[in-house]
């Protein structure tokens, strides 16, 4: 087949597949996308088959994107050797790399990340030349311009995207830090964790502590009455919250998905933060490539820190496609999740983005569902949360009631907060987000080791809401003690401090939230902690009263003790009660069969639950930032199971 069969375009593009064959008349539009067209004809000209031409047209015509999108993202044309290969259309000098100590950090220089087309170089032995990265799209007018001013040549070089992209990353990498660790506390300081007791709230806490031991010195049997009181009203509001949600459950109908779009799919960021992970990089690579969404409209951001060896060649020894970008944060303080993500975030191409642990195992349609969910719904629905689903709960009856756990809050909870219009705290994965207004709030809190929860009810505050998808994402749960009780210590001090956060004026979280909406925060954050705290002591008030009845000869019980130990009772045996029917009624029939008869371990299961909220008190005031990194491995089964009942 010989290009001179073709004498134009109309006749090239009804031999490779992409015009009717027919004459159609003059008022019938008849041309291929001119943009397209001249992208065809230019790698026409650089030597590519007609079949690999037409198959890319086809799909930059599904995704809206351009063929030289398309084939870049197939693999089919090696980076560096097209920008090289335009380079010498244009006769200008190709770099390979720029060294990031010649680029000028200027203002707004970030751009060049989302979309690198130009970054000025200062070198020491001559003039400021211009490094610009072409493209198929602005070939014609770059020529233009360089033939009716030849005098450019000596002041421009030629590049590629992810050489703009590496040298911009490390000539502002000491600026962006900067910005990443004061940005939100600079913009609102009140919704920083950053300072643990702001203003004064610290003097107002100091002071009910204070009046707390007096009282106690003076009437110890009425303030403990007194604090019985609260704490069981509390614990007892966490339980029939739950109650609710067990309800809506049963009376829940199907939910179907929503329908599939047509027409061009979005870029879509998937952040993913690594600290200390080379063991599951090969799992997690395989786990984005198997994503149902077109490589050329994905932009994944693999996020480490740049200390952190291992991983870092670990990736680099990974076969990474042209979507995958590594970024790498400097040192600093605090050395959290959250700072990593905010790191990346103003570098986000996508119009949504979402976070994903690197031991995650993704069904690879979430985002075309959260994508179809995100255009269906509102445009105050800022962000979807995808159900977490544990998989190792055979291995010991920590993973298995972990499973329970997970499968009542993300299968039931969350949905009913969500359909409600409640705040919800959001799971640490699995987040996704319009990103506009990811990085109009300020995004995540570098201070704040449970960003997840601070964030979703930031978002809340804002006037955004959060919905559920069904397709979920696997992970597996410690196994044994020790890792679980690091990983929930960390859960419950970022629940301290985001309920610290909160409540620093609390008559405008009223205001912002609702009154509803605010109650349900204290229930839903407060009362946990609370609870978690009490739980030991109101098991122990409950042994007391047993063994006067017990042990004790004509022992007596008087109306109030008897009514606190039936509340109390009421409490935990409802707590154990509701935490087995949720995670139950969230999980599929094997799920159950797996878990098995672990579950009669509830009670030693809250027990740790309690010595984790106690250490996170102690550590808020001794470590607050520190995270308790979670050891991962690779999954032992690969696929997970099925999808809840009534995911659809």
């Amino acid at each position: 087949m010989r290009l001179a069969e073709y004498p134009d375009d109309i006749a090239f593009a009804t031999a490779i597949g992409i015009a009717p064959a027919r004459q159609a008349p003059p008022s019938e539009d008849r041309h291929v996308p001119a943009p397209l067209m001249a992208e065809a004809q230019l790698f026409r000209r650089l030597g590519l088959s007609k079949t690999l031409i037409s198959t890319m047209l086809v799909r930059a015509g599904q995704h809206g994107t351009t063929l030289e999108a398309e084939l870049i993202a197939s693999g089919m044309v090696a980076p560096d050797i097209y920008y090289e290969a335009l380079a010498e259309i244009l006769g200008l000098p190709f770099l390979r790399k720029l060294d990031p100590n010649e680029v000028e950090d200027l203002p707004g220089a970030d751009s060049q990340l989302v979309e690198p087309t130009v970054v000025r170089l200062r070198q020491r032995t001559r003039a400021p030349i211009t490094a610009i990265v072409p493209s198929a799209a602005r070939l014609d007018y770059l020529q233009e311009r360089l033939r009716f001013s030849p005098s450019l040549r000596t002041m421009m070089v030629s590049t590629t995207p992810v050489a703009v992209r590496a040298a911009v990353w490390q000539a502002g990498s000491g600026r962006r830090l900067r910005e990443t660790v004061d940005r939100l506390f600079s913009a609102t300081p009140e919704a920083s964790a950053r300072i643990t007791l702001w203003g004064r709230q610290g003097f107002y806490i100091g002071m009910a502590l204070t009046l707390l031991v007096m009282l106690l010195a003076i009437q110890p049997i009425a303030v403990l009455l007194l604090l019985h009181i609260v704490l069981g009203l509390f614990f007892f509001a966490t339980v029939i919250i739950r109650v609710m949600a067990l309800l809506a459950k049963w009376r829940e109908k199907f939910r179907t998905r929503p329908a599939p779009l047509l027409g061009r799919r979005p870029v879509y960021s998937v952040f993913v933060a690594l600290y200390r992970e080379a063991a599951v990089v090969p799992q997690l690579v395989a786990t984005l490539n198997r994503l149902q969404w077109p490589a050329a409209c994905l932009d994944i951001k693999l996020i480490c820190e740049a200390d952190d060896r291992e991983t870092l060649d670990a990736l680099a020894a990974a076969a990474l496609g042209p979507q995958f970008e590594i970024v790498t944060v400097p040192p600093g303080r605090p050395r959290t999740k959250p700072r990593a993500l905010t790191y990346a975030l103003g570098a986000a191409r996508g119009e949504f983005l979402v976070i994903y642990d690197a031991e995650d195992r993704i069904d690879p349609m979430q985002l075309e569902e959260a994508w179809r969910t995100f255009a269906a719904g509102p445009a105050h629905i800022a962000c979807l949360q995808a159900p977490l689903i544990i998989t190792n709960a055979r291995e010991s009856w920590i993973s298995a009631l972990f499973a329970v756990e997970y499968a009542g809050l993300f299968r039931v909870l969350l949905p009913r907060l969500a359909a409600a219009r409640m705040p919800m705290p959001l799971g640490g994965t699995s987040n996704h987000f319009r990103t506009r207004v990811l990085q109009d709030v300020g995004g995540w809190d570098p201070f704040n080791v449970t960003e997840d929860a601070d964030l979703g009810l930031r978002l809340y505050r804002l006037g955004y809401r959060c919905g559920v998808i069904s397709r979920p994402t696997y992970e597996e749960a410690p196994t044994e003690i020790r890792a679980w009780l690091g990983q929930r210590t960390r859960w419950f001090k970022g629940w301290l401090q985001t309920w610290l956060v909160l409540m620093r004026r609390p008559s405008q979280l009223v205001r912002e939230m609702g009154l509803g909406p605010s109650l349900v925060f204290q229930v839903l954050v407060g009362g946990l902690i609370l609870s978690s705290l009490a739980h030991p002591l109101i098991l122990a008030y409950l042994g007391v009263i047993v063994w006067r009845l017990v042990a004790l000869e004509n022992a007596t019980v008087g109306l109030l003790d008897l009514t606190l130990f039936t509340l109390d009772a009421l409490n935990i045996a409802g707590s154990y009660a509701v935490f087995i029917a949720l995670g139950r009624i969230g999980m599929t029939r094997e799920e159950r069969r797996t878990v098995g008869s672990r579950w009669a371990l509830t009670p030693v299961y809250w027990l740790l639950i309690s010595q984790a909220a106690w250490r996170a008190v102690r550590e808020l005031r001794s470590n607050p930032f520190f995270w308790n990194k979670t050891a991962h491995r690779p999954a032992k089964t690969q696929e997970g199971p099925a999808a809840a009942p009534g995911t659809g």
